[in-house]
């Protein structure tokens, strides 16, 4: 099972070894100083900033990590993505990595991103969607996506985080459950 936790200060080094792994540094390009990860997550981790990042545990070992936010609370990147569809008010976003090597192809982050999806849901009641846009080029982030029932909704050009990417983006797309119709209970018959 997954569990979340908020990232702390005292995950830093283990933030620090994963953003140094290469399948991590290839699409995340991190700077992993002591003062850069502290920089860079130190805002979110003491509640100083709207974004949440999130450590993943499966089984009460840390596995991966995810960044959330509303794309409201970012206004040029609720523009960015903007350009490629309007998000809905409340639209929240996420990003990801699995941080050991020894768990990358084992289908975690597809229930990695299930189980995100449904911690918004449940933590963020009034969010009606979530947004995802990943570089056509990262085809196993995007493939994770697809398998954790996120959809294709659009592509075109947005930054990307390592310049060494063309712009070419996907943007995929889960929507809240709707609510079960309330049915009213008849007599129960034998």
């Amino acid at each position: 099972m997954i569990t979340w936790r908020r990232l702390t200060e005292q995950d830093f080094p283990l933030l620090r070894s994963w953003l140094e792994q290469p399948h991590v540094a290839r699409w995340w390009n991190h700077e992993t100083s002591v003062e850069a990860v502290s920089r860079d997550f130190g805002p979110a981790a003491r509640g100083e900033e709207p974004s949440e990042d999130l450590l993943a545990h499966l089984d009460g070992r840390p596995i991966g990590l995810v960044q959330r936010c509303r794309l409201s609370d970012y206004p040029a990147y609720w523009a960015e993505i903007a350009t490629l569809v309007e998000p809905p008010a409340g639209a929240v976003t996420i990003d990801y990595l699995i941080g050991e090597p020894r768990d990358v192809g084992r289908g975690l982050g597809p229930r990695m991103i299930r189980s995100a999806v449904r911690a918004i849901w449940e933590d963020h009641p009034d969010a009606p969607c979530v947004l995802v846009p990943v570089s056509v080029a990262n085809r196993a982030s995007w493939r994770a996506l697809e398998k954790a029932g996120l959809r294709r909704v659009a592509e075109g050009d947005l930054e990307p985080d390592n310049p060494v990417d063309d712009r070419a983006h996907y943007l995929y797309r889960v929507d809240r459950p709707a609510e079960p119709e309330p049915t009213a209970a008849g007599p129960r018959r034998t």
